[in-house]
């Protein structure tokens, strides 16, 4: 079978590897769509991110869908034709967080695609895949593309289950990208009564406001936009942090009221805090870091038609001009969620 293989910044290679017959209760997938995510363009782009850089040759990919080939022994619920979104979180289940609820900080997790630990834990962007049957999330009714973007999704519904009540609030999100996007989504099912976002990209502030935004600001072409939220110490209620900007950070500080919610989802190195004015203005600061429960939830909310995911997915590339759908990918100028098609 064919994999998509970094060896390092620009060097992305598809390589033949052998594939695996699934064990019990594990099932064999062949994959249908992966989409290109901004981890995924760090490893291409510069090898890494921040502390974390590749060590060796890695799988790329972790936001997957594709259709059941063959079941292992003592799989049930699931069978062979089945469109399956498939979640990369796979916790160890034993650990200390694990067993406290908390797995998506587990001390072993093997997230598909990820150099943090060493030896690396390989992606998922290969002709066939074997996975666990728990988690194969049944996506009928979906798109393959609409079921890859489940992963993301989920990323965007923890942020929100982070922030709490949004009922009537009026949100902030810098970073328009495939996750600001999804977390207006989020935020708007949620009950937020209004949303502001934020970018330096026209193309991914159009994206943004098609997708229920009541305000969208270029930053770069109007970098005094936020200021009429500044007024009386601060006008927003909650700010998701997208873009892992230091400059979107101090932005969204600055606009929020004396006991906002500052959520940051933007993964890009170490940045700045403006503690002070943190501080001062009693503002909350919650990280929000993947996700494992929220996976299923965003299939049922997509199957649903509660939240539409399709007008996000941009531009398809087949397998072999992955390359060139990496490059796409990098240019916010005129891509927001680029996917493979295997």
């Amino acid at each position: 079978m064919k994999a998509l293989v970094i060896h390092g910044a620009k060097d992305l290679r598809l390589e033949t590897r052998d594939a695996e017959a699934p064990g019990p209760g594990q099932v064999a997938v062949a994959l249908k769509a992966g989409g290109i995510c901004g981890s995924d363009l760090h490893y291409y782009n510069h090898g890494g991110f921040g502390p974390i850089k590749l060590r060796e040759p890695m799988v790329l990919g972790h936001e997957v869908a594709g259709e059941i080939v063959e079941l292992g022994p003592d799989v049930e619920g699931l069978r062979v034709g089945q469109l399956v979104a498939i979640s990369p979180s796979r916790p160890c289940y034993n650990c200390l967080y694990c067993r406290g609820g908390q797995l998506n900080h587990c001390l072993n997790m093997r997230f598909y695609g990820s150099a943090m630990p060493f030896p690396h834990i390989q992606g998922a962007f290969q002709e066939y895949l074997v996975a666990e049957a728990e988690q194969c999330v049944v996506a009928d009714g979906l798109t393959a593309g609409e079921a890859a973007m489940a992963e993301p999704l989920a990323v965007a519904l923890h942020a929100v289950k982070q922030a709490g009540n949004l009922l009537g609030a009026r949100v902030l999100v810098t970073g328009s990208g495939p996750i600001g996007a999804l977390t207006i989504l989020a935020a708007r099912r949620a009950g937020a009564a209004e949303i502001i976002a934020t970018d330096l990209s026209d193309y991914t502030l159009a994206k943004a406001k098609a997708v229920g935004a009541d305000q969208t600001y270029n930053i770069l072409k109007q970098p005094q936009a936020l200021a009429p939220y500044s007024v009386d110490k601060g006008q927003v209620d909650v700010h998701f942090e997208c873009s892992g900007a230091a400059a979107a950070l101090a932005s969204g500080i600055s606009v929020l009221r004396p006991a906002g919610q500052l959520i940051q989802l933007g993964l890009g190195g170490d940045i700045n805090v403006p503690m002070q004015a943190l501080t001062a203005k009693e503002i909350s600061l919650k990280g929000s870091f993947r996700f494992h429960f929220e996976f299923k939830a965003a299939v049922s909310l997509m199957q649903k038609g509660l939240i539409n995911v399709s007008d996000l997915i941009t531009q398809n590339v087949a397998l072999h001009e992955a390359i060139a759908g990496f490059e796409m990918a990098s240019d916010r100028g005129s891509a927001l969620k680029v996917q493979i098609a295997f």
